[in-house]
């Protein structure tokens, strides 16, 4: 299984990619080896009607984004609440790729969200990507899953250091790793027809 963890923030040392290394944390600790961690920190993709993203021609972290994200059965997504909403860099990436030449991103995955806030928050910003990952799958007549599960990763930079190692708080570790664990499960049984 590939899996790549995307964190959606573009400010240097986020919640959300402290969230993001949570993940691997987590993920690396069951001996999930093939994963890739894409930060948005070098974001650099234009605003949706001022330029288009081209295939054969990205930038060093639109190449990277992109490879990650293709190459993976598993994608999750580290996404900031900025007053009740999400990143517009991913918003603005959804606009970007979320077309025909870069169809294959949203084809034969699945998608796991967690919202990032360092109060207590990170609901709205999570069901809003689900809703738009569930109608670009939808429309362009893919086949792929968003998780169900989502995880609201609350008062986030009291119970991670940047590494993404917990400070102790054994429920925000259990719900993380329920999270985790339901989207492996939600990969495992979407592969497992593939690989016989």
């Amino acid at each position: 299984m590939k899996i790549a963890i995307i964190s959606t923030s573009p400010r240097q040392h986020s919640n959300s990619l402290r969230v993001a290394r949570y993940i691997r944390n987590v993920l690396e600790s069951y001996s999930q080896s093939d994963i890739s961690l894409v930060n948005f920190e070098a974001y650099d993709i234009p605003l949706v009607g001022q330029s288009r993203v081209n295939r054969d021609e990205l930038t060093p972290f639109q190449q990277e984004l992109v490879e990650a994200w293709r190459e993976a059965d598993l994608i999750f997504f580290t996404v900031p609440e900025y007053n009740w909403t999400t990143s517009p860099q991913l918003i603005n990436t959804f606009h970007q790729l979320g077309n025909e030449p870069f169809a294959d991103l949203f084809s034969g995955k699945v998608f796991a969200i967690a919202g990032v806030s360092t109060l207590r928050g990170g609901r709205q910003p999570a069901l809003q990507v689900t809703t738009i990952l569930n109608e670009i799958v939808s429309y362009m007549m893919l086949y792929s899953v968003v998780s169900p599960r989502i995880w609201e990763s609350h008062e986030t930079d009291q119970f991670l250091n940047e590494a993404g190692t917990p400070h102790g708080n054994k429920s925000y570790d259990q719900q993380g790793r329920a999270f985790v664990d339901y989207a492996l499960n939600m990969t495992q049984r979407w592969l497992a027809p593939n690989l016989e």
